[in-house]
Formats: structure tokens, sequence, C-alpha cells
């Protein structure tokens, strides 16, 4: 391993699921969470950090490619299956994005980072074959090379919304339900604070695992070369929270521990978003951000401040939406493409979440109160909240007074932003998947050739099945498939490790098989394609 990629700063990412900053760190009371408090004492804790989406796989898909995914066409939650009851519906697809967007991992990979994912995805598309070293269950930074730097994620799953449903109940509650507080929109019965309950239950246990992380860093002497990330990639799994860009739903813990670069106990106010997780980890790792990405890193020599973040409620399972949303430090302004629909359309999975069944029960019954009403009003066009005195986004102030300025400068952002990057939500879901996938069918990536260069034959000519040459011998790769990525390896079975290809692959004397196979994001993969070159001196 060369010296410069020993200099390099290792990453560890620790995603949570559905989890709103019910930590310690952050002020909560109830929260049992040392080990994540302690590691906001050791860094840096964020108060204004958002994701771009209140659900997992369109939040997930603008972390991975540092794009907004309203741009590409990963707005939908989710796509790969048919809904049983409305098989009517243009799916099972992948999203196809546009042929130079990768996942950002495939940078750090080209420049020597070795790439782990433990294990969770949900981007809206397959995984690209190119995009870790190991995805799994068996994923860890302790398989790399040693002195390879690594960025490596752990994805601790207990926080799903799911969780807080009694029949996933893993242990008794430890959680007293008569302490926990409910927001004011949701009904205040035994069974919701139970729900509530077995959140903070499952934060806890969560907590062990991240614990259990931090100090295998320190086991393995890495700790102090080692920037450590801890977010959530969505808002807690509550009603108006989850699949909404209400702050409820998109506003998410984030921690930052870099020993020697920030200080301990630090707070910033600053606003981020989770699609500028990417072009942050490039930046730390001393690599460009490219072009194309619309993330902006918030750390390291690249590092900017943005004024807005955006998030979006879109085609959710059974539901199609659209909402758009901008939030500055204060206010935050919603728009609703579809007014006259009510807010809760049907979604069979939400309906599965004990607290959504009090809220029909209660509301069948009469028997909801004030704002626990809230769900089954009239949408507004336009929404306006003052999160600061309003921080749970009750009272609109879109259509009174004294706001005008605010309301004005939120619309125009929100409008400059959908210019700016382009939104797929204007158009429908069945002429979004024939862009994709034409008449139904899913492109397909070619398999890659084999070019060999050598003294007598410079690259000319390409080959599928390998052969002898007089070396020295180079193999350059070729795919057809425009934006496709390709992996190879020269070991033989099936746990070979499979490199990213970036440049000609030198055979020494002897006979070396080449194994490859390629892929686009939503493309179906090339079939695997092996040849054999001998050299001889």
């Amino acid at each position: 391993m060369n010296n410069h990629l020993q200099d390099r700063p290792n990453i560890l990412w620790i995603s949570l699921e559905d989890t709103s900053p019910r930590f310690g760190c952050y002020g909560d009371r109830l929260a049992r969470t040392p080990n994540i408090d302690r590691l906001a004492g050791e860094g840096m804790r964020f108060s204004s950090a958002f994701a771009t989406a209140g659900v997992c796989a369109p939040s997930r898909s603008a972390i991975i490619t540092g794009m907004y995914q309203t741009s590409i066409g990963t707005h939908h939650m989710r796509t790969t299956h048919t809904e049983t009851c409305a098989p009517e519906l243009p799916t099972p697809y992948h999203a196809v994005v546009p042929h130079y967007v990768k996942t950002f991992t495939e940078y750090l990979r080209a420049a020597g980072y070795y790439c782990t994912n433990n294990k969770k995805t949900d981007y809206q598309f397959e995984t690209p074959l190119t995009a870790w070293d190991e995805l799994g269950d068996d994923a860890h930074w302790r398989n790399r090379d040693e002195g390879q730097p690594f960025f490596s994620v752990f994805n601790p799953i207990l926080t799903h919304e799911s969780g807080m449903w009694p029949d996933k109940e893993r242990h008794a509650l430890e959680t007293d339900p008569d302490e926990v507080t409910l927001p004011p929109y949701l009904p205040d019965t035994r069974k919701s604070r139970e729900a509530l309950a077995r959140h903070y239950d499952n934060i806890a246990d969560s907590d062990q695992i991240v614990g259990r992380l931090l100090r295998q860093l320190e086991e393995d002497g890495l700790a102090d070369n080692t920037i450590v990330f801890l977010w959530s990639d969505h808002g807690e799994g509550l009603p108006r929270a989850k699949r909404w860009p209400y702050d409820a739903g998109i506003r998410i813990p984030l921690l930052v521990r870099w020993p020697g670069r920030i200080q301990p106990r630090t707070v910033s106010d600053r606003l981020v978003s989770l699609i500028d997780l990417g072009p942050t980890v490039l930046s730390l790792a001393g690599l460009a951000v490219p072009c194309h990405m619309h993330g902006q890193p918030f750390l390291g020599e690249q590092a900017r401040q943005r004024d807005y973040i955006f998030a979006t409620r879109d085609r959710y399972d059974q539901a199609y939406d659209m909402v758009r949303a901008v939030r500055n430090t204060r206010y935050k302004y919603i728009r609703n493409y579809d007014p006259n629909m009510p807010y809760l359309l049907w979604i069979s999975y939400n309906n599965r979440h004990p607290i959504q069944q009090e809220m029909w029960r209660l509301h069948l019954e009469g028997k909801l109160e004030g704002v626990q009403n809230v769900m089954f009003g009239k949408r507004p066009v336009e929404e306006l909240y003052d999160t600061v005195s309003d921080p749970h986004e009750l009272n609109n102030l879109a259509t009174g007074p004294g706001h005008r300025d605010a309301l004005l400068e939120l619309r125009y952002a929100l409008d400059e932003w959908r210019k700016q990057y382009g939104d797929l939500g204007d158009l429908s879901e069945e002429q979004m998947v024939e862009r994709f996938w034409p008449r139904g069918i899913q492109p397909h990536t070619s398999a890659p050739v084999f070019v060999p260069i050598t003294a007598e034959s410079p690259g000319i000519e390409a080959t599928t099945e390998g052969g002898s040459f007089q070396g020295p011998l180079l193999v350059q790769l070729y795919c057809s498939t425009q934006g496709a990525s390709i992996t190879y390896t020269t070991e033989s079975g099936e746990n070979a490790r499979w490199k990213l290809y970036t440049g000609p692959i030198r055979c020494c004397a002897g006979t070396t098989t080449v194994r490859v196979k390629a892929s686009r994001i939503g493309y179906k993969n090339s079939e695997e394609r092996w040849a054999a070159f001998t050299v001889t001196e």
C-alpha cells in the first residue's frame, strides 16, 4: 500500500432508520443512548440536518448518488414488486438514471478505498456490481488489505417504523409508556404510548450496536484515523412524520467525530441535507466532487454553506402524491400539487402502524380533539410554518399577514430549485417507466470484451477468448453499454474478490484467467465472461 493511500482517513458511517433526534445529546431526557452521547461529546452535533424525503428509498437514492431523487426518477417508494392490490400499476421496475451517474462509492474505490456495506441498500435501483467491495452480513473493514483506507457502512435496522408494531416486539418494554411524550397531533392513548415506548427501546438497543462498532475501531487501533458519521435515513416512523416533509419526517440526527480536526462537544446549526453526505465523504478523502452531483460538502476543503434544504413526497406504495418543500433556518414552505386529495391516502403498510390504527378508530368514533384532526382536514395549496415558534408545524402562515416576505422568498427558491435540477414528478408514472424500460423491457448491459495490447498487437482487435502472447501484455476491457462500469477478478471460485476496472490489467508470465462483468444503474447486469491469457517472455 503506497504512502499516499495510508495518509487518507478511514470513514465509518452508522446509519439508523426512521429516527428523529431522540437522543440524550439532543436533550431527550427519556433516551438511553450513552454510546451515541459519548460520540457526540467527542465530535460535532448538527442541529439542522434533514433528509430529502421522509421515507427510505428516495432518501437513500439521494444519498448514494448525491442527486435529488426527483431529478433522476428515484422518487418512488418502491417498485421492485407488483402491488397485489393494485396490479395495474406499472411495476415492477428499476429506475434508470443518466449514464454518467454512479454510486459515489465508485469514486472512492477507484482512489484505492476499500468500501463495505453491512448491509442495507434500498436505492430504488438494484445495487450496481461495482458499488461495494463487500455487501452483506459479513461486510467489514477488517476484511481489507493491511494499510488500505476504508469506507465502511453499518445499518442497524432496529429503529424501523415496523419496530413499533406489537407483533415485532423483541422483548418486554423497558421504557415506561407513561413517561413518553407524543406529538400533540397524535392521539394520546395507551396503544400510542406503548408504540412510542417500543421506539425508545429500539433506539437504546441500537445504541449498543453503535458502542460495539466504536469499540472495534479502538481494538483495531483505528479510532484516531477514522472519521465517524452517525445519522438516520429520515425522521421518525410516526404518522404525519414518515412519508411527509414536515420536520418530524425529515429532521434527522447527525453526529461527526473527526479526531484532531473537530473539537469535542461542538454544535453546528448550519443547514445540512443528507444529499450532502456523499460529496462530503469525497471531500474528506481528498477527491474532487463530480460536477453532476447536487449535494455539496459540509466538511473538508471543499465545504460550502447552503441556504436551503429541499424535500419531497411522491409515489409511495399504492399512493401517488406530489408535495414539494423548502426550508431555511426558520421557515418551512410546502406546496401541495394535488390539494383536493386527502392527507391520508391509502397506503396499506402505513395502516399497520398502531398509532395510525388509533387515529382511524377515534376518528370513526368522533373522539379526536383539536389538532389531532389535522390529518383528516383539507389540504391547503400552500403551507408556511415558523419552525422556531411552531416546531410541530400546525399554524399555517401562508394566507395570513406578516409573513409575506418569507412566503415569496421560499416560493421563489422552490421554483428555482425545480428549474435547476428538473422534476420528474411532472411526468406520469407510466411515462417515466416507458422512458426507463421501453415496452416494459429492462435494458441489458452488454458483456465486456478483452483488448490485448502488446508491442506487436497495439489494441486494434478485441477478443472474447484470450490467447497466447509475447510479453509484456496489457489487457484492456471494453463494454459497449454507455455508462456501464466493469468489475473483474483474476481469482476463481464464488468467493473471489472483484475489483473495479479503472485501467488496463497487466498480465505476468504464465497463464492469467480474467473474469469480467459489467453493470449500469437500472440495467440488467451483463453475463460473466472469462478469458485465459498466456504470456511468454
